[in-house]
């Protein structure tokens, strides 16, 4: 139900056309500031972090949260997604040997707590602002994320609960899954094609096109070999199920190798080791269907599990 809440009132394509203002100000505010810094060094992840915190944190709460409070908020959450973010790419020993997951060696689990609490809190007081907003019928015209949210819960669906504890699990998730991640790939593809001129100069000469299939390409081998998460989060199948002719039994924690995926010249027939092959003038949908195949086939393992 949730993912279905969040296709339908976050990622359709009325609602990202509605912020295509704010993603465009967004980025020219990052490229102006790079402009600005040239012949200086610059931390071009932490630059793509905010511009992509901005743009995510406006669609969830952008109607609610405003101002000075929404610079400092965004501040407080960029220093709490990136602990996080840390903590989440630490191999976790109790991941591996569950049995051991009570004594907790690491500290993961305890720090991964503070962190919850601190999210906690955020997005406690986010929605006790809203709900006031909205008994004095202040903001009505400013729809965003959380509203949607909020007047689903208040709805009372009996076939679709919506609980204020999914509420803020769903924020979470948007927050995380797409601030880190994507300003680390943004982060890499910079540094590839800052290694390749030649790469460069196709790219530069490709804007002054409409369709940017070369550019298309570059992402997609980017994150190709430079996976977000190496090892996705942890699976844990519904039922015992038989993947390559291995039994995976219910309630297991199941990693998915993704770097080893796309790494794997059995799988890939063109051999996909750099962001320099030809044969993307000829026709940059190869490597798409290339992907595409190979993220379906792993899909339909996953949801087998």
């Amino acid at each position: 139900m949730l993912r279905k809440v969040c296709v339908r009132e976050m990622l359709n394509v009325s609602t990202v056309d509605s912020v295509y203002a704010l993603r465009r100000r967004e980025l020219r505010q990052s490229i102006n500031y790079f402009y600005n810094q040239a012949g200086s060094p610059v931390n071009v992840g932490e630059q793509m972090f905010l511009t992509v915190l901005n743009v995510i944190t406006s669609m969830l709460w952008g109607g609610t949260v405003k101002g000075e409070e929404r610079a400092s908020l965004g501040g407080e959450f960029r220093h709490v997604v990136t602990e996080m973010a840390a903590l989440c790419s630490i191999p976790n020993l109790s991941d591996f040997y569950p049995g051991l997951a009570w004594f907790d060696f690491q500290g993961v689990t305890k720090k991964m707590k503070v962190l919850a609490k601190r999210f906690d809190e955020i997005f406690e007081s986010i929605i006790d602002q809203k709900q006031k907003l909205d008994r004095n019928g202040v903001g009505q015209e400013s729809k965003d994320f959380l509203q949607v949210l909020l007047k689903l819960k208040d709805e009372a669906d009996v076939k679709i609960p919506l609980t204020m504890t999914e509420i803020k699990a769903l924020l979470m998730d948007m927050v995380l899954g797409g601030t880190d991640t994507t300003a680390n790939t943004v982060e890499f593809a910079m540094a590839e094609i800052m290694h390749k001129p030649n790469v460069l100069r196709k790219l530069q000469q490709e804007l002054d096109t409409v369709q940017l299939q070369y550019l298309y390409a570059v992402m997609k081998e980017v994150l190709c070999i430079h996976s977000t998460a190496p090892l996705l989060v942890p699976h844990c199948p519904s039922e015992t199920c038989t993947v390559g002719g291995y039994t995976v039994p219910k309630g297991s924690c199941v990693f998915i190798n993704v770097w080893a995926i796309h790494g794997d010249p059995s799988i890939w027939k063109i051999q996909l080791s750099s962001i320099q092959r030809d044969i993307w003038t000829i026709n940059g949908i190869i490597v798409e269907m290339i992907l595409a195949i190979s993220h379906l086939v792993l899909a339909e393992e996953c949801v087998r599990g």
